[in-house]
């Protein structure tokens, strides 16, 4: 009995690792998916971009991976996983350590031009509060772009 509950639970475990595998963003797709975005918005202006990166079955949408942008105010523009945020001021919502992380945000792409942050945020798969990082890059005078992966 102990054998049968042992490979029950290695064959869980592993099942476990493999959905998140399939399901979860890496640091490197993440930056990828923001360096493709840079790449979108320069080519193709503001009203394309955020039409592209708003479409949440669009090719700026891969497993939990999304591109957002944000004004230089903390405003967000765009959003490929959640429309309901667009136009929210997000500069004083804090994360679940009391972080104002978007500030963060807007405070790297000014002073660096692009750069990480790093956060914790309820992970909507999980349910559970996890580690997470955004890459963020400005790409206009009032436009930061971002992509975020739990870590």
């Amino acid at each position: 009995m102990k054998k049968v509950f042992a490979a029950l639970l290695i064959v869980t475990l592993v099942v476990s690792f493999a959905y998140a595998q399939a399901t979860r963003g890496t640091a490197a797709e993440a930056k990828a998916l923001l360096d493709k975005a840079v790449t979108f918005y320069k080519a193709n202006g503001e009203a394309k971009a955020f039409a592209a990166f708003n479409d949440p079955k669009g090719q700026f949408v891969s497993k939990d991976l999304y591109i957002f942008a944000l004004d230089m105010s903390g405003k967000v523009i765009a959003h490929g996983a959640n429309a309901l945020l667009i136009g929210k001021d997000l500069s004083k919502t804090p994360d679940a350590d009391g972080k104002y992380f978007m500030n963060d945000m807007v405070n790297v792409a000014k002073s660096k031009g692009k750069g990480t942050v790093d956060y914790k945020w309820e992970n909507k798969v999980s349910k559970k509060v996890e580690p997470k990082s955004s890459y963020v890059e400005k790409v206009a005078a009032n436009v930061v772009l971002g992509c975020g992966y739990y870590k």
